[in-house]
């Protein structure tokens, strides 16, 4: 009876994520085994103000700088409910259904750590980790709206503890404090928040997968740290979630993947970036070899 009773606990377990992504050699493929092409867009700004994208590169670029001139201009109490507001309203259902509507599958969440936790700055016991629940909240959201129209949400790290790239816009890279490389403790922070990500979304068949980070843009010869922090995040995130497929961005904007190669996941994807080019096939001759050479999906998450 007990081995019947555990028999049927594993296959409810395994039905459960019956209709989750995951990757068969070069594909990525559904619960049926058909190759998905990921058809998406980004809210960018949403959840990261990026200075370029605001045209306010000149006088603030990055978050933190938008933030603080706006403290400057109206004080803190009305600059949180400014950025509260623009939360609430630069990105919601309407979009969503737009998208479907459009024949969008997928959409990719640009994220930023500080809406799901504390900077190592400001955490009342140093090393440990403050969560904040409306990070969350809004992917919550997000999969609620995205759910009936069958698309999938890339949960991608945008802005990581610390910054990954020395381009403060994308990152939110504030150069007076350590940025990701050269802090193990905001390594730690990250590794500890995929985990907690992965934990609460471990069973939700719409999470597309976990891009770990994005756009990294730091000096990190032959790729051994980048890989490194990835591998622990990988291993953080396989502790509770064995399922969703995690993508990896290479160095210089998701273009430079030394370093990252063999895959070290059964459910990996390279994702790389791809601006100011045209659109033919010798524009990817510098990618595509490696997704035959690794057998392991490529996916462009922006372009």
């Amino acid at each position: 009876m007990r081995k019947i009773l555990l028999l049927i606990l594993f296959l409810i377990f395994n039905f459960s994520f019956s209709q989750g992504l995951k990757t068969s050699g070069k594909k990525i493929v559904d619960k049926n085994g058909n190759e998905v092409l990921l058809r998406g867009m980004g809210p960018g700004g949403w959840l990261v103000m990026e200075g370029y994208m605001n045209q306010s590169a000149g006088l603030a670029g990055p978050q933190h700088e938008i933030k603080n001139k706006l403290i400057e201009l109206m004080g803190k109490d009305k600059t949180e409910t400014f950025f509260a507001e623009w939360r609430k309203n630069h990105f919601t259902k309407r979009d969503v259904d737009s998208l479907a509507a459009w024949g969008f599958n997928s959409i990719r969440l640009p994220m930023h750590y500080n809406l799901m936790t504390l900077p190592i700055e400001d955490e009342p016991i140093a090393g440990e980790n403050t969560w904040i629940e409306e990070g969350f909240t809004i992917i919550d959201n997000l999969l609620e709206w995205a759910r009936p129209h069958n698309m999938y949400v890339i949960l991608d790290m945008h802005a990581a503890p610390g910054g990954q790239g020395y381009n403060a816009d994308i990152s939110d890279y504030d150069s007076s404090k350590a940025s990701l490389w050269e802090s193990t403790a905001n390594q730690n922070k990250l590794v500890a928040l995929w985990k907690k990500i992965a934990e609460r979304y471990k069973d939700n068949e719409w999470i597309g997968g976990y891009d770990l980070i994005n756009e990294t843009n730091w000096d990190l010869p032959g790729g051994t740290l980048l890989r490194e922090v990835f591998e622990r995040i990988t291993d953080a995130i396989r502790e509770v979630d064995k399922n969703h497929i995690i993508y990896i961005e290479g160095n210089d904007y998701a273009n430079n993947f030394t370093g990252l190669t063999p895959p070290w996941d059964d459910n990996m994807v390279y994702s790389f970036h791809k601006y100011w080019s045209t659109v033919n096939d010798d524009d990817l001759d510098w990618i595509l070899p490696m997704r035959d050479q690794q057998n392991v999906p490529l996916w462009m998450g922006e372009s």
